[in-house]
């Protein structure tokens, strides 16, 4: 029996070798797109960043075709902050979920590569019946009721003739690194969050203690006119002028302390906590440094390193590969099958002489008429790739688009910081002088809480100023990629193509 099989298996080895040998993958193969010939992000040259000896105030000057650090926030030299993106890159649950759904993604590749190899399954039956007087065949023994058992091996396997497993197998391969990328892209959000949350903190914690240091000088300045209203030197106007101004001043403060509180709590959810459980962590302006050395990729290179891009390069492959499927789909499908067992009348009688069987067979499937659906889905898949090609297009557009904007931000945040300063520096200098004409008897007491007023609103304005240059700049590590592929857990081998 073993030599018949053996047998059988050779005269269907040479016509499946050929089968194998003319197959070929349909559908257009996939072209990775050129990258734009595009040599500068803004339209004028870039000019370093200047500002004043103020919290973020240092010169930035721009590293052109400098790598980027895979822990960038580290140039801001905050113990406290990189703390937070360790804790938020170990508990925050929306990395977690793209982690998981890369594994899925990884796993539905894994089993798809099982369509290349032959489908090997073993059973085993055991039956007992009764076969009527009138029919034929009974067994040798002429026995009506009998039992049967019979183990069988049955193997299957389907030529790739058409490609038709290939593409399918490439197109799950571009989906799976489009999840890797788009959880690439989580993790580079999560991490430019973070920062730029803990940024917005110090700036509110800076802005609520000028707010409330203008409160103060405005409640003294209300008591020492009510003073001077009874005594006849101010009049109820100057009272309830300086009280409305003391409640705008209050008004203020609210929103200051809720958006606070907000943050705080955005802060507990992007470290894995909940509200109540908030990092203790506390920022200032002054504890962060300005990263001087900026670096600024080639615009040939932005491509392949922003997640984004990457993903809708991914999804384009995809749906190049999908054509190949829908196009092998119309052709035909080639099948081999071999069975092989033995069935006898007791156990003990299995696998002796005279009671094996098996079968070796081929077989091909050819979509005559299916109402248009094969062709309809063709036509629908390359629809897709042409959007996936759009869709690509766009990204990159708007990745060109996102540095620019950051670059021209970065730009005016050092103009708007020095003017800050210098508005900064003026109101400072009119309170120092009113400080003195007032111990020198030449100003009165509200002149004094004026200028400290309009100098602690000056203050407001410089933080803001800060903290966007800051943020800025962290939004410009962000545009530019945010240096994953220096991090050991997230590059792959050539980018994970």
């Amino acid at each position: 029996m073993w030599y018949r099989v053996k047998a059988g298996a050779q005269r269907l080895a040479v016509p499946v070798s050929l089968l194998l040998l003319a197959g070929c993958a349909v559908g257009p193969d996939y072209k990775k797109p050129a990258a734009p010939e595009i040599h500068d992000y803004t339209a004028q040259p870039l000019a370093p960043t200047t500002a004043t000896a103020v919290p973020g105030g240092e010169a930035q000057r721009f590293a052109l075709d400098s790598d980027i650090a895979g822990e960038w926030w580290s140039l801001f030299h905050s113990k406290p902050l990189n703390a937070l993106i360790e804790q938020a890159l170990a508990a925050n649950p929306d990395l977690k979920a793209a982690q998981a759904a890369l594994s899925v993604s990884r796993e539905n590749v894994l089993a798809q590569r099982g369509v290349f190899l032959p489908a090997v399954s073993a059973g085993f039956t055991a039956t007992r019946q009764l076969q009527p007087g009138t029919l034929a065949p009974v067994p040798s023994s002429n026995a009506f009721q009998y039992n049967l058992f019979t183990p069988q091996l049955s193997v299957s396997y389907s030529p790739d003739v058409f490609g038709l497993n290939r593409r399918g197998a490439e197109s799950l391969e571009a989906q799976q690194q489009a999840v890797r990328f788009q959880m690439i892209a989580a993790y580079n959000t999560l991490t430019a969050n973070v920062v730029v949350t803990a940024i917005q903190l110090a700036s509110l914690e800076g802005q609520v203690e000028a707010t409330r240091e203008i409160i103060a000088a405005d409640a003294r300045l209300v008591e020492i006119l009510e003073y001077q209203q009874t005594k006849g030197y101010a009049s109820g106007l100057d009272v309830a002028a300086q009280k409305s101004q003391l409640a705008q001043a209050n008004a203020q403060l609210p929103p200051l302390l809720k958006q606070r509180a907000q943050l705080q709590d955005l802060m507990a959810a992007l470290t894995g906590h909940f509200p109540n459980q908030a990092p203790p962590e506390k920022f200032d302006l002054a504890s962060l440094q300005l990263p001087q050395q900026v670096p600024l990729s080639l615009p040939s290179k932005l491509v392949e390193q922003r997640p984004d891009v990457l993903q809708a390069e991914a999804n384009q492959h995809a749906a190049s590969a999908q054509i190949g499927v829908a196009v092998a789909n119309r052709l035909p499908n080639f099948e081999l099958t071999g069975n092989i067992g033995n069935t006898a009348l007791t156990l003990g009688e299995l696998f002796t002489p005279g009671t094996g069987f098996w079968s070796l067979g081929a077989a091909v499937t050819q979509p005559i008429f299916q109402g248009g659906t094969l062709l309809h889905q063709e036509r629908a898949a390359r629809a897709s790739y042409d959007q996936a090609s759009q869709q690509y297009r766009s990204t990159v557009l708007a990745a060109f688009q996102n540095v620019a904007d950051t670059l021209a931000a970065l730009q005016q945040d050092a103009e708007g910081l020095k003017a800050a300063a210098a508005a900064a520096d003026a109101a400072k200098t009119t309170l120092d002088l009113a400080q003195r004409q007032y111990q020198d008897g030449y100003a009165g007491y509200p002149a004094l809480l004026n200028a400290e007023q309009s100098y602690q609103q000056s203050r407001i304005a410089l933080i803001e100023a800060e903290a966007s240059r800051f943020a800025d700049t962290a939004a410009l590590f962000q545009a530019l990629g945010g240096g994953w592929w220096n991090r050991t857990e997230l590059a792959g081998d050539e980018h994970g193509k």
